[in-house]
C-alpha cells in the first residue's frame, strides 16, 4: 500500500466539456451501425453465418449473425471522425487508450466473427479474449492505482507493471464473457451495453468537468459515447423480433469496450477530481465500474457456480439465465428485456447519481426502483397461484 498523489495534465486551449461533439460522435456511430448492419446482414446469409434454432435457445427461426462486425464498423467511423474535431482530439494526442480500444476491438470482432461462421470452442475463444485484452495493456491501456479510504489523505495501491496486466486482463475476459453469456434474448445485450455505455459517459463528463479540463478523461468519454451509440444504432435491427444477431463478434466487443472504459476512468482515475473530499467520491469509480456492470456479472457468476455444482463446464450452454428465469416466470420476450434494461439502468444510473446528488436522496431512489423492479419481475407468479406453488 502507498501513499501518493497524482498530478493532472490539464490540456491547453480551454476546460469545457464537449457535449455536443461527443453527440456528433456517438450519432455518427448510430448511423454508420445502422446502415452497415444491413449490409452485413445480406452478406451472413450469403456465407451461412446463420444461427439455426438449439435446444436452449428463444429464436424459432433461421437468423443471420455478425452483427459484430457493422458494429465495429461504427466504432472505427465514429473514432475516425473524432480524431479530426478540434474538441476532441485531446482524447488522442495525450493517452494511446483509444488506439488501444480501435487494435483491440479488431482483434476480438476477427475471433467473434470466426466463431460466428465456423464454431470455435471455448478454450480457443478464450485464447482469443485474453489476446485482445493483452493488447490493450500493450498498448497502455489499464489499470494503475486502486483507491482504498483507509487513514487520512489519498491511499493508493498502485500496482508494478505485471499486476497491472494481469488486473487488467482478468477485468476485460471478465466483462467479455458477462456480456457473451448475457446475449440471449433479442435486443438484451445491445440494450445492456447502451445504458451502461450512457452511464459511464455521465460519469466521465462529470469527471471532466470537475478536474478542469484533466486530458485523462476524455478517452473514456469517447469510448462511452461511442459505445452508445454503436448499440443504438444496433438495436433496431436486432430488437424483438431480430432480423440479425450480433452474434460473439457483437456481445464480445461490447464487453471489451465497457472493460476499456472502465479502465481508462477508474484505473487511471486523479485523486484531483475529487480532491480527496470524503468516503463516496473515493469509491465511486469502483462503485460504476461494479454498478454499469452488475447484471451481466452476476449472471455470468450464476452460470459458473450452477454449472460447476453440477459437474459441468462452467461454459457448458444451458437455459438458466436471468433471462430464461424471467421468461420461465410468465414474462413475455419483450417485457423479459424490458425488464432487465430497467434493472440495468437503476443500478448503473444509481451509481452515477452519487457523484451529483446527495447520496442518501440516491439511495432511497435507488431502494424504490429495485423495489419497483422486483415487483414487475414477480407480477406474473403473483397473479397466477400455480405459479406460487411451484416456487
Amino acid at each position: 500500500m502507498q501513499r501518493g498523489e497524482t498530478v493532472a495534465l490539464i490540456a491547453p486551449g480551454g476546460t469545457g466539456v464537449p457535449i455536443r461533439e461527443l453527440a456528433l460522435v456517438g450519432l455518427t456511430a448510430a448511423v454508420v451501425t445502422f446502415l452497415a448492419t444491413g449490409i452485413i446482414r445480406v452478406v451472413a446469409i450469403r456465407i451461412g453465418a446463420v444461427a439455426y434454432p438449439r435446444d436452449r435457445d428463444v429464436h424459432v427461426t433461421p437468423t443471420p449473425r455478425l452483427g459484430g462486425v457493422g458494429m465495429y464498423l461504427g466504432v472505427l467511423a465514429a473514432m475516425l471522425l473524432a480524431a479530426q474535431l478540434p474538441a476532441l482530439t485531446r482524447g488522442f494526442d495525450y493517452s494511446s487508450d483509444v488506439t488501444a480500444v480501435l487494435w483491440a476491438g479488431l482483434v476480438i470482432v476477427l475471433v467473434g466473427a470466426i466463431d460466428d461462421r465456423f464454431g470455435l470452442d471455448s478454450l480457443t475463444k478464450f485464447a482469443g479474449q485474453v489476446t485482445a485484452a493483452g493488447v490493450l495493456v500493450l498498448l497502455g491501456l489499464q489499470w494503475l492505482q486502486v483507491y482504498f479510504p483507509l487513514g487520512a489523505g489519498n491511499n493508493i495501491l498502485v500496482f508494478d507493471q505485471l499486476q497491472s496486466g494481469l488486473v487488467t486482463v482478468g477485468v476485460t475476459v471478465l466483462l467479455v464473457n458477462a456480456m457473451n453469456f448475457v446475449d440471449g434474448l433479442d435486443g438484451l445485450a445491445a440494450g445492456i451495453g447502451l445504458i451502461a455505455a450512457l452511464a459511464m459517459c455521465a460519469f466521465s463528463l462529470g469527471l471532466l468537468d470537475r478536474s478542469g479540463g484533466d486530458v485523462s478523461n476524455y478517452p473514456p468519454a469517447l469510448i462511452a459515447a461511442v459505445l452508445a451509440g454503436v448499440c443504438l444504432g444496433f438495436l433496431p435491427h436486432n430488437f424483438e423480433p431480430a432480423r440479425i444477431f450480433m452474434g460473439d463478434s457483437g456481445s464480445m466487443l461490447i464487453g471489451l469496450m465497457l472493460a476499456a472504459v472502465s479502465t481508462s476512468a477508474s484505473g487511471k482515475v486523479s485523486p484531483i477530481a475529487y480532491g480527496g473530499r470524503d468516503l463516496v467520491a473515493l469509491l465511486t469509480p469502483l462503485l460504476v465500474v461494479g454498478a454499469v456492470s452488475f447484471v451481466p456479472v452476476l449472471d455470468l457468476l450464476m452460470a459458473i457456480v450452477r454449472r460447476t455444482r453440477a459437474g459441468r463446464s462452467p461454459f457448458a450452454p444451458d437455459k438458466m439465465h436471468l433471462h430464461h428465469r424471467l421468461l420461465s416466470l410468465g414474462h413475455s420476450h419483450r417485457r423479459s428485456v424490458l425488464l432487465i434494461y430497467f434493472w440495468t439502468g437503476v443500478i448503473a444510473f444509481g451509481a452515477v447519481a452519487t457523484t451529483i446528488f446527495d447520496v442518501r436522496v440516491v439511495a432511497l431512489v435507488m431502494v424504490v426502483g429495485l423495489a419497483v423492479a422486483l415487483l414487475g419481475s414477480a407480477i406474473p407468479r403473483l397473479r397466477d397461484p400455480r405459479r406460487r406453488a411451484e416456487g
